[in-house]
């Protein structure tokens, strides 16, 4: 029983509340969560585009890997008894029923996303907490931002609240440890745990920062790596695509010519194989489109 003597009970997704010995319907859940799922999906999608884009252009991204989800109800009605909530006060009270979290190989990338999101039209930003230069007491480090997106279903325009966490992939490590810690324990974890767990974000921020000082390395060698399975990718779809179109034995000459380039591993003779199928797959309508 919460604060204000509501009793939840769980049948089919479907919660009734109890007040004052009168029992009142609620909405299904599943019709509660449904356009925060819709969100989740499209901002993944989105995110997970820029990384594409930028990867397509022989770039390196800010963004290494983007996952989102939906609050479970679990959780969902945990922070309405904490904060002394009615279910229609969840919508506005609680702002991270749909959240998404951002990875980022380094710590300076962060900036970088948090830019981009800044830069979007399609979202708007309500407030921003920075975890990273004001930790928490615990060692938690992350970027949050609570953004207003808007989804479109059956019953029209629906503006939702979402929570984008952005960190690096060593923070996150330490987030979801502390985070199955914190849910084991209920929150009251053994002070020799705690102790342990803040000397982890210590060397996660040791992590960082040495990653950080071979950055440039690490995005050359990254940068090179995407550059030459484009090419290769090219390569491969157009000979593919000769297949269907060119003299076989034409085609095989060609792909034998692929093999013994790609074994010197030498990019600018690969770049420049590329180019020269381009115009021959070009002549037969069958260029790659990648």
């Amino acid at each position: 029983m919460n604060p204000k003597g509501s009793l939840y009970t769980v049948k089919n997704y479907e919660y009734k509340i109890e007040l004052r010995g009168g029992y009142m319907e609620i909405q299904l859940w599943r019709e509660i969560l449904s356009p925060y799922q819709l969100a989740v999906d499209e901002l993944v999608v989105k995110f997970n585009h820029i990384i594409q884009e930028y990867r397509n252009n022989g770039q390196y991204s800010p963004i290494e890997q983007v996952v989102g989800r939906v609050k479970k109800i679990s959780s969902i009605l945990d922070k309405m008894n904490k904060k002394n909530l009615a279910i229609e006060e969840i919508e506005d009270e609680i702002d991270d029923i749909a959240g998404i979290r951002i990875m980022c190989q380094f710590v300076e990338d962060i900036d970088r996303v948090v830019e981009i999101i800044r830069n979007r039209k399609d979202m708007e930003i309500k407030c921003e907490k920075d975890y990273i230069s004001h930790y928490k007491e615990s060692g938690y480090r992350s970027y949050h931002i609570i953004v207003y997106y808007d989804v479109y279903t059956l019953e029209g325009t629906r503006r939702l609240q979402a929570e984008i966490q952005i960190r690096t992939m060593a923070m996150n490590f330490w987030a979801t440890i502390e985070h199955s810690l914190q849910y084991k324990y209920h929150g009251n974890m053994p002070e020799h745990v705690r102790e342990r767990l803040y000397a982890a974000s210590d060397a996660i921020v040791a992590l960082d920062s040495e990653m950080s000082s071979v950055r440039d390395e690490i995005i050359d060698a990254q940068n090179l790596f995407t550059i030459k399975a484009n090419v290769v990718s090219d390569i491969l779809v157009n000979i593919q695509n000769l297949y269907h179109v060119a003299n076989k034995r034409e085609v095989l000459k060609i792909q034998e010519e692929f093999y013994q380039i790609f074994a010197t591993q030498d990019l600018e003779q690969l770049e420049r194989f590329c180019r020269e199928l381009d115009i021959i797959a070009e002549g037969y309508k069958a260029q790659s489109l990648r």
